[in-house]
């Protein structure tokens, strides 16, 4: 079997509103597109149990803030299953969405939150994204020197016009970082 059959990228997401969902499909698009190959497969935590992560060695992860800094439903319910996960093996990208107007006190705080328990299991993360052309007081998803979010930050409640291309971008991004050459 060739390398480009053999690459399986796993996408999981929680979404209430669809737009973590929608901003996924985007990923899995780019990055498919970019492989020439159906390698993601996308998984709405709200159905398919968690412990399928451990079955990818890339891992694309997607998580909303909630009003006040807060976990998304689904993403709540099943916090607790993150720990019994072994990740050691698996390169992850966490991605988020936020409102950086409405609740600048919480910019993308759940993908802080993530990105710090996957960390915590073993996986090695990429995907850091430079904080500028955001406007926001404070955030649980920066990196320590406050330069990068943990991740891609997504606001398409103000910022909707910019996604589609951060996204682009993003996904050639991880592609490097994960080591998987686009074709």
């Amino acid at each position: 079997m060739s390398e480009k059959m053999s690459i399986k990228i796993g996408l999981f997401y929680g979404s209430s509103t669809c737009y973590t969902e929608m901003a996924g499909e985007k990923i899995r698009d780019r990055i498919n597109s970019l492989l020439n190959t159906d390698a993601v497969s996308m998984h709405n935590i709200a159905d398919d149990p968690i412990s399928l992560m451990e079955n990818y060695s890339y891992l694309i992860l997607g998580i909303p803030t909630w009003d006040y800094g807060e976990l998304q439903e689904d993403w709540e319910t099943h916090w607790d299953d993150i720990d019994s996960l072994d990740l050691k093996h698996a390169k992850a990208a966490v991605y988020g969405l936020g409102d950086q107007i409405g609740y600048p006190e919480w910019f993308q705080d759940a993908l802080g939150y993530l990105w710090s328990k996957i960390v915590n299991q073993g996986a090695t993360t990429v995907g850091a994204w430079p904080n500028k052309g955001y406007t926001f007081e404070q955030s649980k998803a920066l990196t320590e020197d406050e330069t990068f979010f943990v991740g891609l930050p997504l606001d398409d409640e103000n910022q909707l016009e910019l996604s589609e291309g951060f996204i682009s971008l993003w996904c050639e991004q991880i592609l490097a970082e994960f080591d998987l050459k686009p074709l």
